[in-house]
């Protein structure tokens, strides 16, 4: 990604210091499961580790670890029974959910041969677990298990684990980098309006606000020859530009310019997201970068920062989320619906995701009209492989709370719209007229993202990380 985060993690575990001096083996035998269970958290996160905990005094000094590393989320592995004190002191003074990890080390037990504190020790993480999420909701925490077993390994809880630290990676993303709104949103759009100071103060995400005039004159000082070769072959190597072109191509050369300009732009402002519409009379230095702004922005996108059209805020959020933990983000709205066939018609003109685009190379076309916007110039389509796709919508209450509503379906074989924009058939489990009625019942505003694969139950985490409600419509 052009701008890097990663998420910290709180990690500790919890028995009751009472077994410990009664059965000191157990001392020796917690440790060595306790350093095996920090090994599966996996490394793309920062693991603040708060160690053993057999005491309110060890719970309360790993709260205090924890929340000067304004952690992400927390992860407490339950190595036998625990009384709440073992838990609650380390997470009082935390805003994220808490895991518990009952993880048994032996599959079974053999009856026979079990004395004390074999049971203790390698057979009984499951006695606190609903000790500790009825404390969990006294407290008004947020709150997961995750049951499993270590001997021979368990893949189901494994994955469970790396899911949760996937979605701690958007509160991480979110609270890192900032959105850039560049102009205002579409003119008339009201359902695509945003209060910053609410964005802030309920997820954690800062606006820089540009004019376009800057943005005009961001390529002016880039003239590194060798370095506008590198990227315009780049640009070539994602797009497959109709009618051809090269390197050597001024268009592709000024677009290749603007490229690097706004990469190191994103890179010196911390944007993990954009939002932009441009409204004027695109003649001059203008109309140069509002020609060629959705493939330079695509190439952004490629890279990690999602960049919507439009001035969507909220779907430019939805597109950063489902890049961070699927790998792919595009911008999409209901387009049209085949009604024999039962299927939605779903995508959206303008700049896109390239790692989406797998069932065919990204296309790039020069068009002399941008429907329903200002000026002309390129094009992009980008190609969604047939299988799942997910889809996240971001929403508003009156009372300004985020809503996430969620949908998958399969994108189905079949012909799609020839005139430059993406498009996906879309054949949804409740069919075309209900999933329609569904969506638009929720109230998602008119923009969504999407991404290859299944993530609803990724998107219930993160959602669960943020402290935000989900309507999910159909899987």
């Amino acid at each position: 990604m052009l701008v890097e985060t990663k998420a910290r993690v709180a990690v500790f575990s919890i028995a009751l210091g009472a077994y410990l001096p009664q059965f000191p083996q157990l001392v020796p035998e917690f440790k060595g499961q306790y350093e095996a269970f920090k090994k599966t958290i996996p490394t793309s996160v920062e693991l603040i580790d708060g160690g053993m905990v057999t005491t309110k005094e060890a719970a309360q000094a790993a709260g205090d670890k924890f929340r000067a590393a304004d952690v992400d989320l927390v992860i407490c592995q339950l190595l036998t029974y625990a009384t709440s004190y073992n838990m609650l002191p380390a997470i009082r003074d935390l805003n994220v959910p808490v895991v518990l990890v009952n993880l048994q080390k032996k599959a079974q037990p053999d009856y026979a041969a079990t004395d004390i504190p074999t049971w203790l020790g390698e057979l009984y993480a499951c006695g606190a677990v609903g000790e500790m999420v009825a404390d969990l909701n006294r407290a008004g925490k947020r709150h997961a298990v995750i049951t499993g077993v270590v001997e021979g390994g368990d893949p189901a809880a494994q994955a469970e684990i790396e899911d949760w630290c996937r979605a701690a990676q958007v509160r991480r993303r979110l609270r890192n980098t900032n959105i850039a709104q560049i102009g205002r949103p579409y003119p008339g759009m009201m359902d695509l309006y945003i209060d910053e100071t609410n964005l802030y103060n309920r997820l954690g995400l800062y606006t820089k606000q540009f004019d376009w005039e800057k943005m005009w004159a961001i390529a002016d000082d880039v003239d590194d020859e060798a370095a506008i070769d590198e990227k315009a072959k780049e640009i070539l190597d994602t797009f497959e530009v109709q009618g051809g072109a090269s390197i050597h191509d001024k268009p592709i050369r000024e677009m290749a310019r603007y490229v690097i300009a706004f990469e190191q732009w994103v890179k010196d402002e911390d944007l993990g997201l954009v939002a932009s519409h441009y409204d004027g009379y695109a003649q001059g230095k203008a109309g140069v970068l509002d020609s060629m702004l959705i493939p330079a922005f695509s190439m952004l996108i490629k890279q990690g920062t999602a960049c919507a059209v439009e001035g969507d805020m909220k779907v430019a959020i939805a597109m950063s989320i489902l890049k961070t933990i699927s790998g792919t983000g595009q911008l999409s709205e209901m387009y049209s619906i085949d009604f024999p066939e039962d299927i939605c018609i779903i995508g959206h003109s303008g700049s896109g995701d390239a790692d989406i685009s797998q069932a065919h190379k990204p296309t790039m076309k020069v068009v002399p009209v941008f429907h329903g916007k200002t000026g002309g110039g390129y094009l992009t389509q980008f190609y969604p492989p047939l299988g799942t796709i997910t889809y996240l919508a971001i929403t508003q209450d009156m009372d300004g709370h985020f809503k996430f509503v969620v949908a998958e379906g399969e994108n189905v074989e079949g012909p799609i719209f020839t005139f430059g924009d993406t498009n996906m058939r879309m054949r949804f489990s409740i069919g075309a007229r209900e999933f329609a009625n569904r969506w638009a019942e929720a109230g998602p505003t008119h923009h969504m993202a999407a991404c290859v694969g299944s993530y609803t139950d990724t998107i219930l985490k993160v959602a669960k990380i943020l402290d935000v409600p989900v309507e999910v419509i159909c899987r």
